[in-house]
Protein backbone atom coordinates (compact mmCIF):
# COMPACT_ATOMS: atom_id res chain seq x y z
CA UNK A 1 0.00 0.00 0.00
CA UNK A 2 1.52 3.42 -1.11
CA UNK A 3 1.82 6.48 1.22
CA UNK A 4 0.30 9.78 0.86
CA UNK A 5 2.99 11.56 -1.68
CA UNK A 6 4.48 8.51 -3.64
CA UNK A 7 4.80 9.27 -6.94
CA UNK A 8 3.59 7.20 -10.08
CA UNK A 9 3.95 7.52 -13.79
CA UNK A 10 1.23 6.99 -16.54
CA UNK A 11 1.22 3.30 -17.08
CA UNK A 12 1.71 2.22 -13.67
CA UNK A 13 -0.60 -0.13 -12.09
CA UNK A 14 -2.80 1.85 -8.99
CA UNK A 15 -1.87 -0.19 -5.54
CA UNK A 16 -4.19 2.34 -3.47
CA UNK A 17 -7.49 3.50 -3.93
CA UNK A 18 -7.73 7.23 -3.90
CA UNK A 19 -7.16 10.84 -4.71
CA UNK A 20 -3.97 11.41 -7.30
CA UNK A 21 -3.02 14.82 -8.06
CA UNK A 22 -1.39 15.82 -11.53
CA UNK A 23 2.40 16.40 -9.84
CA UNK A 24 3.63 19.53 -11.82
CA UNK A 25 5.92 17.05 -14.29
CA UNK A 26 5.93 15.50 -17.66
CA UNK A 27 8.33 12.58 -18.70
CA UNK A 28 11.74 14.67 -19.43
CA UNK A 29 10.91 17.51 -16.17
CA UNK A 30 8.52 19.75 -18.80
CA UNK A 31 6.29 21.82 -16.44
CA UNK A 32 4.49 23.30 -19.22
CA UNK A 33 1.77 23.50 -20.71
CA UNK A 34 -1.12 22.59 -17.72
CA UNK A 35 -3.17 20.22 -17.83
CA UNK A 36 -6.99 21.28 -17.69
CA UNK A 37 -8.61 21.62 -14.29
CA UNK A 38 -10.50 18.25 -14.58
CA UNK A 39 -7.50 16.49 -15.17
CA UNK A 40 -5.41 18.04 -12.25
CA UNK A 41 -7.37 15.62 -9.64
CA UNK A 42 -8.40 12.24 -10.14
CA UNK A 43 -10.08 9.51 -8.49
CA UNK A 44 -7.90 6.14 -8.96
CA UNK A 45 -9.03 2.12 -8.22
CA UNK A 46 -6.10 -0.29 -6.64
CA UNK A 47 -5.73 -2.47 -10.22
CA UNK A 48 -6.35 0.39 -13.03
CA UNK A 49 -3.42 1.91 -14.81
CA UNK A 50 -2.30 5.65 -14.04
CA UNK A 51 -3.53 7.75 -17.27
CA UNK A 52 -1.74 10.32 -19.40
CA UNK A 53 -2.96 13.92 -19.25
CA UNK A 54 -5.24 13.51 -22.48
CA UNK A 55 -5.46 17.30 -23.23
CA UNK A 56 -1.73 17.46 -23.48
CA UNK A 57 -1.57 13.47 -25.51
CA UNK A 58 1.46 13.48 -22.80
CA UNK A 59 2.64 10.63 -20.17
CA UNK A 60 2.79 12.40 -16.81
CA UNK A 61 3.39 11.94 -13.02
CA UNK A 62 1.00 11.70 -10.37
CA UNK A 63 0.92 11.94 -6.60
CA UNK A 64 -1.21 10.25 -4.32
CA UNK A 65 -3.00 13.05 -2.27
CA UNK A 66 -5.64 11.07 -0.27
CA UNK A 67 -6.27 7.64 0.34
CA UNK A 68 -9.74 6.00 0.61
Amino acid sequence: MAQVGARFYTGQKCDTTGSYVFDGYYPRGETTPAPTNEERVIPMHAGRDFPPIRSQGRSAWWKLQRIG
